[in-house]
């Protein structure tokens, strides 16, 4: 009785290890495939509970989730032939867990090196294609889209897909930073050269067009004003007419005390002439000339 207890456990023990060496899970984060003696005999497996063969089959699971390669900065050369050390970063994801396993044999140290080659090849190849410039600032973007492009292809292969490739760095090497900071230097100061001497050049204008219009406004006041005086004479030589016609004696008068007033009250003033002058007539006449 005891040894047909003791067989029972012996065979529900052997039934529970069995089930335990063939059930195994998936969940959503994951993808599957099955082994059998190495090869791939099931793939694409669905989250959930899931049977092998013990001994004979076995499972390989890969992550879902976005991996990230950041390798150390690379040494590239631009069109011009200017060394750069570049830093990068990559991020990917498997796509195909069967081409995954038989490229890199599923191992993730694998996998890092070979994606690492062939993103350092696009890397170089894309940097080579550009200048300077167009490398650091004005065609960076696209720079980096068309690092992406030249790498997805092959990473294709390796049953992975590139979701994202971005330059963090770009310095210059130490042997040639220098001579390059100097040709910038070089650089920002012929521009600045060249805008000094534009704006000398606009200040010149503006000032010559500036004493052009002077020139012409006060030639227009002074030919309005000898206008305006020419006006004016011509008017008192009518007045002085018509009041020389209508009371000759008052008009003689009147141009002598002018003449008085306009030569004689200032300090300084000095006349020597005859006391019997024409001059002194109306001041000599006690009758006011009558």
């Amino acid at each position: 009785m005891n040894g047909g207890r003791f067989g029972f456990v012996v065979v529900l023990g052997l039934l529970l290890v069995g089930i335990g060496l063939s059930a195994f899970t998936v969940n959503e984060r994951e993808l599957a495939i099955k082994l059998q003696l190495g090869e791939v005999v099931q793939e694409d497996l669905e989250p959930g509970l899931h049977w092998k063969i013990p001994v004979i089959q076995n499972v390989r699971k890969f992550p879902k989730r976005i991996l990230t390669i950041s390798d150390r900065p690379e040494r590239v050369f631009t069109a011009e032939n200017e060394a750069l050390e570049v830093d990068f970063f990559v991020k990917y994801r498997i796509v195909d867990a069967r081409q995954f396993y038989i490229s890199t044999g599923g191992a993730p140290i694998v996998a890092n090196d070979r994606l690492s080659e062939i993103i350092k090849n696009a890397v170089v190849t894309e940097f080579g294609k550009r200048t300077v410039n167009d490398a650091i600032s004005v065609g960076r973007a696209e720079l980096m889209r068309d690092m992406l492009e030249t790498a997805a292809g092959t990473a294709k292969d390796l049953g992975v897909e590139l979701i994202d490739f971005r330059v963090k760095q770009v310095e210059f090497m130490e042997d040639v930073r220098n001579s390059v900071y100097q040709q910038m230097a070089a650089e920002r100061a012929r521009i600045a050269t060249e805008r000094r001497a534009t704006g000398r050049e606009v200040a010149e204008q503006k000032r010559a067009a500036a004493d052009r219009e002077r020139t012409i406004i006060l030639a227009n006041a002074y030919r309005d004003g000898q206008k305006i005086r020419g006006e004016g004479d011509a008017r008192a030589a009518e007045i002085y007419a018509t009041a020389y016609n209508k009371d000759p004696e008052f008009y003689s008068f009147y141009r002598s005390i002018d003449a008085y007033r306009k030569s004689m009250g200032q300090s300084g003033d000095l006349l020597v002439l005859d006391p019997d002058s024409d001059f002194f007539r109306y001041l000599n006449d006690s009758e006011g000339g009558r």
